[in-house]
């Protein structure tokens, strides 16, 4: 099937139009939101200006919430997703209008990280609600379906409001970074109330979980939740085949994190103005924007294969693509070098997503589906800090390393031989 015909398909259904809605608006506000904090801490030329300091600011905004998220996460399976997806945009809104009186005064840094952490560690639970929600408004048959299209729609969407950055950066040349992150940030905050009244055209039960919380007794409930954690990923390994595609899911992530650290440096140094901020996250905009059609041909090209070629092979097989890819920048540092491989390795790690998360959705229960999402979301954040971290080590200030790059490509083939020989059938208790 093609991408139009998945979505008219799809979009039949009342439950997966409405949380359509509210997932696309929510994530074209990331995309604002992600801009203005790009350019408040990645592309200030006062600060930032080494793989080392990115690093920082990545662990800084993503390990706390590796290390709280597991224990919130398995609420999805306890409260109504409708009602988590409705009260976090809200929460969302609240953060952002502090953020905006925050970078319009002049606050120190630690403040603008602090409320930037709670923005973000909210959006990655709104994301683990709305992906374990799907199975609950389309049929099984469909799964593949809108693990292609929401997810790399959603996607999309944040690239377009990510693309408010660049249009006010070549518009505005002499537009201070200040400006430039308060128009994104007020655009991100308006995103994320109107997502919130989108959610409430879903009924309050449409998104699960089959059997809620009735009322919560927060002393007992914690205790409950480590044991569910734990139940959880016992469940992940019994059936094998979800904790192997979470495994290669971090995997590809560690790869795709050195090659995002080398961009933005890239952008900074070898693509861009290094004195001019704007100038830098216009470039690295472009980036992104490239980045994005690669996430697009994923959507539209792993559906058509979806009845050819199994979910464990299609994963292997956009390894070997994602090598491929990321072996061009290995052989030249000319801007269509990077923006080539932009567009393959993100077809690459999008294609691998749409089948793990149907692999998860498949071989889990409804029960446990929410904190299988929480365990993806922690794996997806420390792999990426590690991949930071190791970028802050191998990476010159340019981002740039021929044998670097050309280790990935070699990380990309060991991570296709490694899964190629994982179960491709889940074991059933």
């Amino acid at each position: 099937m093609s991408l139009a015909s998945d979505v008219k398909v799809l979009w039949r259904a009342r439950g997966f139009r409405r949380l359509s809605y509210a997932r696309l608006t929510s994530q074209a506000g990331d995309g604002m939101f992600q801009v203005g904090i790009a350019t408040a801490f990645f592309f200030d030329p006062t600060h930032a200006t080494s793989g080392r300091s990115i690093a920082i600011g990545f662990a800084t905004l993503l390990a706390p919430f590796t290390i709280v998220g597991p224990f919130v996460g398995p609420l999805t399976d306890r409260w109504q997703r409708q009602r988590i997806v409705l009260v976090g945009n809200l929460v969302r809104l609240a953060l952002v209008a502090a953020i905006v009186v925050c970078v319009a005064s002049g606050a120190p840094l630690w403040a603008l990280y602090t409320l930037s952490l709670l923005a973000l560690s909210v959006n990655r639970f709104l994301l683990a609600a709305l992906t374990a929600g799907i199975p609950q408004v389309v049929p099984p048959s469909e799964l593949l379906a809108a693990n292609s299209v929401l997810p790399t729609l959603g996607t999309l969407a944040a690239a377009l409001g990510g693309a408010l950055g660049a249009v006010l950066s070549f518009a505005s040349p002499a537009s201070s970074d200040t400006s430039i992150a308060l128009a994104a940030l007020v655009g991100a905050g308006v995103a994320f109330g109107v997502s919130s009244w989108l959610t409430t055209l879903l009924r309050r039960t449409e998104l699960g979980p089959v059997h809620p919380l009735e009322r919560l007794d927060f002393v007992r409930q914690v205790r409950a939740l480590f044991a569910e954690l734990v139940a959880g990923v016992r469940h992940l390994v019994a059936r094998r085949t979800p904790m192997h595609a979470l495994g290669v899911m971090a995997a590809q992530r560690w790869l795709y994190g050195i090659l995002f650290v080398a961009a933005i440096l890239m952008s900074r140094s070898i693509f861009g103005d290094s004195g001019s901020g704007t100038d830098a996250l216009a470039k690295f905009t472009i980036v992104l924007g490239f980045a994005a059609i690669g996430f697009a041909l994923a959507a539209v090209v792993t559906p058509i294969f979806g009845d050819r070629v199994d979910r464990h092979r299609w994963i292997v097989l956009c390894l070997i693509v994602g090598a491929v890819g990321q072996g061009l920048l290995a052989l030249s540092t000319e801007t269509w070098a990077l923006l080539t491989t932009a567009v393959i390795v993100s077809f690459a790690v999008q294609g691998s997503k749409i089948a793990i998360d149907t692999i998860i959705q498949r071989d889990t229960d409804d029960e446990v589906r929410g904190r299988a999402f929480t365990l993806y979301d922690v794996l997806y954040n420390v792999a990426f800090i590690s991949a930071a971290a190791a970028a802050a080590w191998l990476l010159p200030d340019s981002g740039y390393s021929a044998p670097v790059m050309a280790g990935l490509v070699l990380a990309y083939v060991l991570a296709a031989a490694v899964y190629s020989r994982s179960p491709k059938v889940a074991t059933r208790a």
